[in-house]
């Protein structure tokens, strides 16, 4: 699936864009989906949870539907259509070919950026919020549902940040910053490059790699579709990470 010169973009600078890998068709039913959770038309898969945007939460915003209050959706490893995308061919053999074959995903979300809101997400690295290592043996992907660009929120990446290591992370001193949404304390502002992607654009990149995104200055929402993957090589501090009800073997 990965040519030898896209494995070592990847290697080299943190990340790699792979532009049209998931149908429209695809994306389709995937956003159907997540507007039926999101809007409460369908019930919610178990372990599921819905996170409201902090200005919607505090009654900063006054949301027009549900679906405007939504920041986004985790845990949908128990629904079948969303859980598609983490099975898709395609994206699980660019996995492969970067982290082995023996796979689970460790992390799932839809990100729904509503306009109105602040809705930033500071720079930060993932693997802040993980216990598992090695980091080589873990890959995030990341898919826009909708077009993503600089007045959306679109994804900013310091490339060849997966190198330094994991840094120092705290909470942003802004107004509003949604649940958990850590920050690096070091300013790297200047280094962020911009990743505008067409829907189906999918972007794999290191759980060190420092990334954030900004406002969505638009009408319309901004949406996108995630998971992690870890080679189940992977070891943690006990109890087994394998045990984690949200870890869903692949192979």
């Amino acid at each position: 699936m990965l040519s030898p010169v896209q494995i070592d973009t990847y290697r080299s600078h943190g990340f790699l864009v792979l532009e049209k890998l998931i149908e429209q068709e695809c994306l389709e039913r995937l956003n159907q989906r997540f507007v039926e959770f999101a809007s409460e038309s369908r019930d919610l898969a178990a372990g599921m949870k819905l996170m409201k945007d902090v200005m919607v939460a505090k009654g900063a915003v006054q949301p027009e539907s549900n679906l405007h209050g939504i920041n986004k959706l985790l845990n949908f490893e128990n629904d079948d259509t969303l859980m598609s995308y983490v099975r898709h061919p395609d994206l699980v053999a660019a996995v492969k070919a970067l982290i082995g074959t023996d796979l689970c995903s460790i992390v799932t979300n839809v990100f729904n950026k509503p306009p109105n809101v602040d809705g930033r997400h500071p720079l930060h690295q993932d693997l802040r919020y993980f216990r598992i290592r090695p980091p080589e043996k873990i890959v995030a992907v990341w898919t826009a549902i909708t077009p993503t660009n600089r007045d959306n929120g679109c994804l900013a990446v310091i490339p060849h940040s997966h190198k330094v290591g994991l840094m120092s992370h705290s909470t942003p001193d802004w107004e509003f910053v949604n649940y958990k949404f850590y920050g690096i304390e070091a300013d790297l502002t200047q280094s962020r490059v911009h990743i505008e992607m067409d829907p189906g654009d999918t972007i794999l990149f290191h759980p060190l790699l420092v990334h954030g995104s900004g406002h969505n200055r638009t009408s319309d929402f901004r949406r996108s579709i995630s998971a992690h993957y870890a080679n189940s090589n992977c070891e943690s501090p006990p109890p087994d990470w394998r045990d984690n009800p949200f870890v869903r073997p692949l192979s």
